[in-house]
């Protein structure tokens, strides 16, 4: 008599497997492996995502900073002037907001060539735009069709945080996790909504890439909408096209 011999579920898996066609015992093999890959990947994906949520964390920390020093400095520039009996120049701005409020009725070739460039496609679209020499004649061009300002950051965080779509495999995506913007900009320097914000608000180095990344804001119709016989006039001249300066954002908090 050579023993008792025990079953147990283990044993039976092996027997099984052993009765088993080769085919059979392959397939069960490779599915084991898969299995196994996908966890580790999953352990994997959940550390990186940890690791992220403390990095994005400190960079919203050290962004809050940066603004609050910015604003503080500007005041202390501000009440030094006052005190020595002079006059307080502003940065003059790098950013402006643009939107678009007529359709394409009786627009000009040139002007159509210049909204396209802006990507204005639709009445109500809106889009950032960084200035220079070139995107001022731009605007100036676009007046009649256009009104634009420059945003604040509170602007610019509702738009992005409640209108924000951007643009992954040449498709809109709405920003509702920071994975996207991962996929679709792929940049080290970018890689939450506190980094899109920072580098639009900035204009960074990665201001072409993080803006065309950027989905045209689609914009409601402002609360009261826009007159016909003032859309057709001048900001200055009681009218809503052209430049408004910080009076976009009052403009932009009716039409979110």
């Amino acid at each position: 008599l050579v023993g008792s011999f025990c079953i147990t579920p283990n044993t039976t898996n092996l027997i099984n497997m052993a009765k088993a066609p080769e085919t059979a015992n392959k397939k069960a093999a490779t599915q084991l492996k898969i299995q196994a890959a996908a966890k580790a990947d999953a352990l994997a994906a959940k550390k990186t995502r940890r690791a992220n949520k403390k990095t994005f964390a400190a960079n919203g920390a050290k962004y809050a900073a940066e603004y609050k020093a910015t604003e503080a400095a500007a005041v202390a520039a501000r009440r030094d002037a006052k005190t020595n009996g002079g006059f307080y120049v502003p940065a003059q701005p790098k950013l402006v907001f643009v939107i678009r409020i007529r359709g394409t009725i009786g627009v000009d070739p040139k002007a159509k060539k210049v909204l396209r460039l802006f990507r204005l496609l639709q009445i109500h679209n809106g889009t950032f735009v960084k200035l220079n020499e070139a995107t001022e004649r731009m605007l100036r061009l676009i007046e009649p069709y256009v009104t634009y300002g420059y945003p604040s950051l509170k602007s610019i965080k509702d738009l992005i945080l409640k209108r924000g779509f951007g643009k992954v495999n040449k498709q809109r995506v709405p920003i509702s996790e920071n994975a996207v913007i991962q996929d679709g900009l792929q940049l080290d320097s970018v890689q939450c909504v506190d980094d899109l914000i920072h580098e639009i608000f900035t204009v960074g180095d990665n201001f072409k890439a993080t803006n065309n990344f950027l989905w045209p804001f689609k914009l409601s119709s402002p609360n009261g909408g826009f007159s016909s016989k003032t859309k057709l006039l001048h900001f200055l001249e009681g009218g809503e096209a052209g430049a408004r300066g910080e009076e976009i954002n009052a403009l932009i908090k009716k039409m979110l």
